[in-house]
């Protein structure tokens, strides 16, 4: 069983929605089905010939040896995950990660996005649902953190600056911006207040209001 692999770069091809790189491990080329990303990383930087290593997942079928690389730990275990699930091969596996990170995964999970799902060839909505029942299973932890996570961003522990924050949406609705555009730009600034830096700083209101009003009138400009 094959775990990781360390060598030379030799080449890189694309065959459909397959990518692919042949690595020389002390003389021996093993030709690894690689995420497009990282293909298109190692195209873009030219490295051939230059020392490269694979986290692998090795799959043996009765008539050939399948090797998928990933730049990870992380994805190859994600991947082992995805696969281990009935009716999902090898190749939608691929395809999931090729189309998503991680982290987008993890988010649709939570968030019940089964379009985002299928959006990947070969996903119908009996697999999504399949997808979304055991992923959410198998990731439980990690879809807990990621609530807690942006519970945590979004929550201010200070009373004070929880005032000014109010104050600050008054203040902007008194100077004829949206309800709707306002709403968009608090999560950011609640994570500008909620930074150190900025306690430390004693961020005024008067600051926080022209940072807000930087953000609307940019978003503004951007739409018009």
């Amino acid at each position: 069983m094959i775990s990781w692999i360390s060598g030379e770069l030799v080449e890189l091809w694309q065959t459909n929605q397959k990518f692919f790189a042949l690595v020389n491990c002390q003389g021996l080329g093993y030709e690894i089905q690689i995420l497009e990303s990282l293909f298109l990383k190692l195209k873009t930087n030219q490295i051939s010939n230059k020392k490269i290593t694979l986290w692998i997942k090795h799959i043996k079928k009765e008539d050939s040896d399948l090797l998928f690389g990933f730049s990870s730990k992380k994805q190859k275990n994600f991947f082992i995950e995805i696969l281990s699930i009935r009716g999902v091969g090898s190749q939608i596996s691929m395809g999931i990660l090729n189309k998503f990170s991680i982290n987008e995964l993890i988010k649709a999970i939570k968030t019940q996005n089964k379009k985002l799902i299928c959006s990947v060839p070969g996903i119908g909505q009996k697999m999504s649902d399949r997808l979304f029942l055991e992923l959410k299973s198998k990731f439980k932890s990690e879809i807990l953190l990621e609530k807690e996570q942006s519970k945590d961003e979004l929550e201010i522990k200070d009373p004070e600056i929880n005032k000014m924050m109010e104050d600050l949406q008054l203040t902007l609705q008194s100077l004829n911006y949206k309800n709707k555009e306002i709403k968009t730009i608090m999560p950011i600034l609640i994570k500008e207040v909620n930074l150190p830096a900025k306690k430390e700083n004693n961020l005024s209101f008067e600051n926080l209001l022209k940072l807000a009003m930087n953000y609307l009138d940019k978003n503004s400009s951007n739409s018009a």
